[in-house]
């Protein structure tokens, strides 16, 4: 007498790679839309540093609650650990935040995502001048489609926008750089410290400094005084496109690895072409879907070579 075979039941260790990879998607696709909220933000007449300052003020009493909590059963940081965080910090989440903040003003969102989507190449480049690693040939052909990816997408909008690219394509890429550092330097600290704490603690050291800034260069008042949009755009921007996905992330990491939540995590840039086409109207040609996949092809021939 034959009988059914029954489906074989998932095995713990796959729902849980599945939720990894889930997690990995929901963190990149909540990350790319950061870009989304601020060009949104900017229709409403208010400049990129109230709106960033709104995002950090939002999000900092959830990244105080992270870094208490993370804290909690941890060993006491010495000051040069604590110095570092602060470095990091300033590095990682403040000059780079600002930077790419200041460059969605004049760019579109898809070129934005592109140029910070370079960081895996931006530190290959720190660790080959400042370490003095010699890449491989095909790391630098890897490099080679990433750059030519951006140059695409840069070319299609200088055709229309004319210099204002020139100087918001400049500051995205400052803004990368300085988080290429934040990741270059993080390395060494984060076995000490955990990712967990390091991640909360610069996130708070970032918001004092993005408030403090802002104190300085505009009236406290006007940061209440926004559109009432521009606050309920900063809230989803912090609680959504800041924190939902440093925690996702980090989750998924944990269950999946670095290596292959890099690799869902591209989605982020694809993510982004859909919903500037879907909010914003922003033109799409065919070089900045070409210069999309170079990107997306560049970075991950990188990311697992250098592995």
């Amino acid at each position: 007498m034959s009988t059914s075979a029954s489906p074989r039941p998932a095995t713990a260790s796959s729902r849980l790679a599945l939720g990894g990879v889930g997690l990995a998607a929901v963190g990149a696709v909540a990350a790319s839309g950061k870009a989304i909220i601020v060009k949104l933000g900017l229709r409403h007449g208010v400049d990129a540093t109230t709106l960033l300052a709104l995002r950090m003020a939002m999000a900092m009493p959830l990244f105080l609650l992270l870094a208490w909590w993370s804290s909690r059963r941890a060993t006491r940081l010495s000051w040069h650990d604590r110095a570092r965080v602060a470095w990091l910090g300033f590095t990682g989440y403040y000059l780079s935040s600002w930077l790419d903040f200041q460059g969605l003003q004049y760019i579109s969102v898809t070129l934005e995502r592109l140029i910070l989507y370079l960081n895996p190449t931006l530190v290959l480049l720190i660790n080959v001048l400042l370490a003095r690693q010699r890449p491989g040939r095909w790391q630098v052909a890897a490099l080679g489609l990433s750059y030519l990816g951006v140059l695409l997408a840069f070319g299609h909008d200088l055709q229309r926008e004319g210099g204002r690219i020139v100087l918001g394509s400049a500051l995205v890429l400052g803004s990368a750089l300085s988080y290429a550092l934040y990741l270059y330097g993080s390395g060494r600290v984060v076995a000490r410290v955990g990712a967990v704490r390091l991640t909360a603690q610069a996130s708070c050291v970032a918001c004092v400094l993005v408030l403090l800034h802002f104190s300085l260069t505009h009236p406290l008042p006007l940061l209440w005084q926004a559109p009432a949009p521009v606050h309920w755009l900063s809230l989803v921007n912090a609680l959504v496109c800041t924190v939902l996905p440093v925690l996702a992330i980090m989750l998924a990491v944990k269950r999946i690895g670095s290596s292959l939540a890099a690799q869902v995590g591209m989605l982020g840039p694809v993510s982004t072409i859909v919903m500037s086409l879907w909010l914003l109207d922003e033109p799409m040609g065919p070089a900045q879907v070409a210069g999309t996949v170079l990107v997306l092809i560049g970075v991950l021939l990188v990311t697992r070579l250098r592995r």
